[in-house]
């Protein structure tokens, strides 16, 4: 499967974004997706997975409660709202997809598309 990113871009601290991830291919619905994110000299770390129907989801702790992950099968596209954004939200983020059952949070997912960066200003 193939994934494209995008939604990214500059904003002020305290404000939101949408990103999406379109996917090729029509069995977008066996897939497992998760977003990941990427900051400058740190490594990837695990943002929020939702489950194939969409019923469950799984979010890294500081994103809890600011972030909601969501996905529309009928569109091929999983999106993350992004609410309340602050300076170390800064990152390229990555969407990710796997045919595992739970949408756990380890990087092992077998497809990754490009990423799109996210920049946060104080």
């Amino acid at each position: 499967v193939q994934l494209q990113a995008s939604g990214g871009g500059l904003v002020q601290a305290g404000g939101s974004l949408r990103l999406s991830c379109a996917a090729s291919g029509r069995t977008f619905s066996s897939y497992v997706m998760g977003w990941f994110r990427q900051a400058p000299g740190k490594k990837r770390e695990f943002v929020a997975a939702i489950s194939r129907s969409g019923g469950s989801t799984n979010y890294a702790d500081y994103v809890k409660g600011r972030f909601t992950i969501s996905r529309d099968n009928a569109r091929n596209t999983v999106y993350l709202q992004m609410n309340g954004l602050r300076p170390d939200d800064t990152a390229v983020y990555y969407c990710a997809a796997d045919p595992r059952v739970v949408p756990t949070s380890t990087l092992t997912y077998d497809y990754w598309g490009q990423g799109t960066q996210v920049t946060v200003s104080s």
